[in-house]
């Protein structure tokens, strides 16, 4: 492994990079700057005095000089599924620790079929070191382990209110015609909306629907309960994603779709306020149960998801950089143990009686 214990922050121009570089600077953790916009990164160098390197990942010389003399890589740069695999690769193949925020499922079993050579090479794989999916990922691991036997995992959210251009970027590379859920321990698509469940995330029963997300995925290797649906409060917003999933995804692979879709995204703000981050929070319910109708649920409250996201990221970057680590593929909770969100600030817990079910 390199000595020097440096942090690169891939995608560091983007709205959710730059709230890690602050983070990592208010840590007084060594970094360096990085991404494929040689102007915006230079920008963000002069207003921060961070040293900053550019390359495109389809560049392997430009990603080794990328990588030398750095101890991890924190990925920023969505969507995932186009940057996660070369940029884990070459950190496997440098000896550098890889941790991303992506909240894709295909990245986590990309990642995971890496397990091995990351293994040989004494370097972790961290993906989903944000709100993607660190408190679900946790939680459905504390909720596993009080009911060994479960069978079933459903994981409820809600809180993400704003959405950053990158952010919606992403969403809207993965918009598909199926939603995927987990069945007898194999990914299956179902129908956009087929699937409505009641949550309490602490106010009363909320309507929500199956939603595509990591934690299919991610849970899966936490915990190995073979049936794993993740549900979104089901707001305005959700319900016309899911729609235009059902009905028109014909529309959504013809060209002027891609063009009104980047229209849409331009026309985003960069990224939520502080003022609005500071007001904002999230929750997330797991609930277990198993072949003979037992259950255990619980709830986490965070700090609004792009801060949440910024402090966790840097703060589990700063852990491997001390050598805090696992090597190969690993889950948050497979690393840390689903303990690691309780020590969190601004992240509370409540265990939810059985008797009140949390399912309408």
């Amino acid at each position: 492994m390199v000595l020097d214990p440096v942090l690169l922050i891939y995608g560091s121009s983007g709205f959710t990079g730059r709230l890690m570089v602050e983070e990592a600077l208010a840590l007084g953790l060594p970094c360096v700057l990085a991404g494929r916009s040689r102007d915006k990164l230079a920008a963000l160098a002069d207003r921060t005095g961070v040293p900053f390197r550019v390359a495109s990942l389809d560049d392997r010389s430009a990603v080794a000089a990328l990588l030398a003399d750095v101890a991890v890589v924190l990925n920023a740069a969505g969507p995932f599924h186009q940057t996660a695999l070369p940029l884990a690769r070459a950190c496997i193949e440098h000896g550098v620790h890889y941790l991303d925020i992506m909240g894709e499922y295909g990245v986590v079993d990309a990642l995971a079929a890496l397990d091995g050579e990351a293994r040989q090479r004494d370097v972790m794989l961290l993906p989903g070191a944000g709100f993607d999916v660190v408190p679900s990922d946790c939680l459905a691991a504390l909720v596993s382990r009080r009911l060994p036997a479960a069978t079933r995992l459903s994981i409820a959210l809600r809180g993400l209110n704003a959405i950053s251009r990158g952010s919606a970027e992403s969403v809207f590379s993965q918009s598909a015609d199926r939603v995927m859920v987990r069945r007898q321990g194999q990914l299956v698509g179902i129908t956009p909306g087929e699937l409505i469940r009641r949550f309490d995330f602490g106010a009363g029963p909320t309507e929500t629907t199956a939603v595509s997300w990591a934690d299919v995925s991610s849970a899966y290797y936490s915990t190995r309960i073979p049936e794993i649906t993740v549900y979104y409060e089901a707001t305005p917003l959700v319900r016309l994603g899911l729609g235009l999933n059902r009905y028109a995804s014909w529309l959504q692979r013809t060209p002027a779709w891609s063009w009104w879709q980047g229209v849409g995204v331009g026309l985003l703000p960069d990224g939520p306020s502080r003022a609005e981050r500071a007001r904002g929070s999230a929750d997330v319910v797991a609930r277990v149960e198993d072949a003979e109708g037992r259950c255990v649920e619980a709830r986490l409250h965070t700090p609004e998801v792009y801060s949440f996201t910024a402090s966790t990221s840097v703060a589990l970057a700063d852990r491997v950089l001390s050598g805090q680590y696992k090597a190969g593929f690993q889950t948050p909770a497979m690393a840390f143990g689903g303990e690691y969100v309780l020590t969190l600030p601004g992240v509370s817990y409540v265990e939810v009686p059985t008797n009140a079910g949390g399912v309408g």
